[in-house]
């Protein structure tokens, strides 16, 4: 017998209102951090780079140019957050049981999928709502059923999340793993190199090829859509079987450049939103073509997919898998999940175009003069077409972690990439300023001196 959503967590309660109005989130300031200053806000004015600045609650103390890693939230993604966990506070059965489990129209989640779609050009029910893109290849590589002999590709370059979540999924299946290196320096990056080693890797045993969209360690943008090109031209001789995917770990890419994701021919991809995208924390996405999702076996229960939960209480096994039933249940901070419609719209009031354009504009600026400074080693290619918004260097006779270290103390936020060969690294956004890359430039030239 089927049951209504309600049912699904064992409610008895009918709906009733419950108001949306909240109240702005306090700032708890660390002991170590200098007060936050309050000026009055600029009019609003998404044309306006500076408006844009003062939507993130950044310390002004700082020249913030890690946010690549986890991104301060804009003030419609803060507002968001804040109404909702202020209905689950007030009354938290009802509040969760009217957005998440009664009627359709009122079902939050299905927001953020509308939302997530229409920025990557999907269709809602082609995108499953994840944690993270740690969680999103997890899924996929979990998911996926290998027939005995076939293996998976992947690249040296791939990060710990994508190698780890092969490394485990392979161990259980036994399925063998390969990996290809698509470049020798990154500097020295092209694409048709990367494209030629790819393809050649590729065997008949392959059954899923793992890449990155852009990698975190040496700033490096892969040519996905040409790598699903070739894949589709080896594919065409293959039986449906037998075809190589394309798994795609879009994170540092997705939200940083103009690019529509469902038109890049990739099988899977996973992200995270709280990087470029600008969504709240432990949000992630996992798209794949609705013809895809069948070759899954989810890996966590969903709370999300009816069927699932009607053929448990029925005892049948449940139909073919779908981005629903991958969406991994378990209550989640749901204040967090459901504000990321807001951080989608952000990008549709500032522009998605004039984003990417702006991202491009800044990192550029930082590559050129990382480049003119005698001393300094750049890992990443100039050209904006391989590359996106990390830019790693080095500073001769100083290790990466002091190179960070000595930036902070002139308040300056850089990183380190965190692979065995590590570099520093500088990432400017859309809250940066020129002249914040200027004094990082400034900096980086007083270090090398």
């Amino acid at each position: 017998m089927a049951v209504s959503r309600r049912q699904f967590l064992g409610s008895s309660l009918t709906a009733t209102g419950l108001s949306f109005a909240g109240a702005s989130l306090s700032q708890a300031a660390a002991e170590h951090h200098t007060p936050e200053v309050h000026k009055p806000a600029p009019a609003v004015n998404p044309q306006d780079w500076g408006w844009v600045r003062s939507q993130f609650r950044l310390d002004p103390n700082y020249a913030h140019l890690s946010n690549f890693y986890i991104v301060s939230h804009p003030q419609p993604v803060r507002d968001a957050i804040d109404r909702y966990r202020r209905g689950l506070d007030e009354n938290p059965f009802l509040f969760l049981e009217q957005h998440m489990f009664e009627k359709e129209e009122d079902m939050l989640w299905k927001r953020v999928t509308a939302a997530a779609a229409g920025y990557t050009g999907a269709k809602p029910e082609e995108i499953a709502l994840t944690s993270s893109a740690t969680m999103g290849l997890a899924l996929v590589y979990n998911g996926l059923r290998f027939k005995p002999g076939q293996e998976v590709l992947t690249t040296t370059h791939d990060h710990y999340s994508h190698h780890e979540s092969i490394r485990l999924a392979a161990a259980k299946s036994g399925t063998t793993v390969r990996q290809v290196s698509l470049y020798d320096t990154g500097a020295k990056a092209n694409a048709d190199e990367m494209v030629s080693r790819l393809h050649d890797a590729i065997r008949p045993a392959t059954r899923v090829v793992g890449v990155t969209w852009t990698h975190s360690n040496t700033g490096v943008r892969t040519p996905v859509r040409r790598f699903a090109e070739a894949l589709a031209a080896i594919n065409r001789n293959r039986d449906e079987a037998d075809r190589a995917l394309l798994v795609v770990d879009g994170t540092h890419a997705f939200g940083a450049v103009d690019e529509t994701v469902a038109s890049l021919g990739c099988d899977f991809f996973a992200s995270c939103t709280h990087k470029w995208i600008l969504a709240p924390r432990g949000t992630g996405i996992l798209y794949a073509p609705a013809a895809r999702w069948a070759l899954l076996q989810p890996t966590i229960p969903t709370f999300m997919d009816l069927d699932v939960y009607n053929a448990w209480q029925d005892g049948r096994v449940p139909g073919p898998t779908t981005a629903a039933a991958v969406s991994p249940g378990g209550f989640f901070a749901y204040e967090h999940q459901w504000a990321a419609v807001e951080a989608f719209r952000f990008h549709d009031t500032v522009g998605r175009p004039r984003i990417a354009a702006r991202i491009a504009e800044l990192n550029t600026r930082i590559k050129d003069g990382l480049a003119k400074i005698p001393k300094v080693t750049l890992h990443t290619p100039m050209d904006p077409a391989i590359s996106a918004g990390i830019n790693c260097f080095e500073v001769a006779g100083l290790a990466p972690g002091d190179v960070v270290a000595k930036l902070l103390d002139r308040r300056i936020i850089a990183s380190t990439s965190p692979y065995k060969v590590t570099y520093p690294r500088l990432s400017a956004g859309i809250m940066n300023t020129p002249e914040e890359i200027d004094r990082a430039l400034a900096a980086v030239r007083a270090l090398a001196a």
